[in-house]
């Protein structure tokens, strides 16, 4: 997910896409463990998407 769509978005909605992405990094390392996932470059994107929502929830509440 891009940076500035991101920014867009409530720090509730910035909540429940961290909760998913990290679910969903979760399945992706469950996956790569028993060699089911093709994409292991997915894992890379996902941990830097909960990078980019951790970064906007700290900047957020600093400004709060």
């Amino acid at each position: 997910m891009e940076f500035r769509e991101l920014k867009k978005k409530s720090i509730r909605e910035l909540n429940k896409l961290l909760v998913e992405y990290r679910e969903k990094l979760r399945a992706l390392r469950f996956k790569d463990a028993n060699k089911q996932l093709k994409n292991v470059r997915e894992i890379r994107e996902t941990r830097k998407t909960i990078a980019r929502i951790l970064t906007l929830l700290n900047s957020k509440k600093d400004n709060n």
